[in-house]
Order: C-alpha cells, then structure tokens, then sequence
C-alpha cells in the first residue's frame, strides 16, 4: 500500500506543477485551488508512505516521479523541448528510480 500512496503522491505533485503553470500563465483562482489541493495531498500521501519506506528511497521515488512526470507534461501540453539530451536524462532519473525500487 505504501508504494501505491507514493505512486500517487507523485501523480499529485504532477497536478500541483499544472497548477503552477497555469496560475502563473492565466493567474486564475482555480489553478491556485488546483496547485494548494495538489501539493497538500501529495505531501499527505508522501507522509503515509514514509511510515513504511525509508525516507532516502521515498523521497527519491517522489521527486523522480514528480521531476519526470513534470518534464513530460512540460513536453506534451505546453511545448517545451524535446531534444535528445533532455529525453537521455530524464530516462537516466526513471532508472535510478526503479533501481531504487528494486533494491528496496
């Protein structure tokens, strides 16, 4: 159950970083509801998870999740690069992660 919660904390922070964009881009009030909702469950879920993992391996987890997750949405929705490099390290992050995971 802890790594679902931490799967999902990181699908959240995911959503908060949306709301960051979209709040800085159209300064609207449901973005900023979106962002305060996203991140305040994802540190829940990230605290739920913490009392199983350890914490180098969740918080890792989490912010490759998030950093990853991030990148692609950045990618997809608002047209940010998607040079070969960029694509490289973030493959690198996905698997420090899974090693994590597998090691765990």
């Amino acid at each position: 159950m802890a790594w679902f919660a931490l799967i999902l904390a990181g699908a959240c922070e995911i959503t908060g970083v949306i709301g960051i964009q979209g709040a800085s881009r159209r300064k609207g009030w449901p973005y900023v509801l979106l962002l305060c909702v996203s991140f305040a469950a994802s540190f829940s879920l990230l605290s739920y998870a913490m009392k199983t993992l350890p914490m180098g391996t969740a918080y890792a987890i989490w912010t490759g999740i998030g950093t990853v997750g991030s990148a692609a949405v950045g990618m997809l929705l608002f047209g940010e690069p998607r040079e070969w490099r960029r694509l490289l390290f973030i493959a690198m992050i996905l698997c420090a992660a899974v090693g994590l995971k597998i090691i765990t």
